[in-house]
């Protein structure tokens, strides 16, 4: 399904942030994760502060989001099958990790690109893949 609209860009991040901040809950309150348990649930936290942020760059840009199409951008290449932290064992919870985090920072960056009209938007994107960028390096610490 394509992206067509500013609106629809940002719909599909908040989604997108809600479905990954989810799974690192569910992953901070995993046996298996005890020690990074702090980590994953800075990640929960830093999705609700994309959320927040994405929301509102939405509303103080909704007059251009009516004039600002976008074109050859699509959903399915950025869907991921929600995980489930509380079953997952140590390897899996850092593969499914690594997914999110790629998908998000490739939708961030290339969104940015296909809103550009919208200076404000476009940085707003930037922002929240360079959060996700620091996320991934904090993986692969683990």
């Amino acid at each position: 399904m394509p992206i067509t609209s500013f609106g629809g860009l940002l719909n599909f991040a908040e989604k997108m942030e809600k479905q990954d901040m989810a799974f690192y809950e569910s992953v901070a309150t995993n046996p298996e994760m005890k020690d990074f348990s702090d980590l994953f649930h800075e990640f929960a936290k830093d999705g609700k502060k994309n959320i927040t942020h994405i929301l509102r760059t939405r509303r103080e840009n909704v007059t251009e989001m009516i004039l600002e199409p976008i074109s050859d951008f699509f959903r399915e290449p950025f869907v991921l099958e929600a995980g489930d932290g509380k079953n997952m064992d140590r390897a899996q919870i850092l593969d499914y990790s690594q997914k999110m985090e790629a998908r998000a920072i490739a939708y961030y960056t290339q969104g940015a690109v296909k809103i550009k009209a919208l200076p404000e938007v476009s940085q707003a994107l930037k922002l929240a893949g360079k959060k996700r960028i620091a996320h991934t390096k904090k993986l692969s610490g683990i």
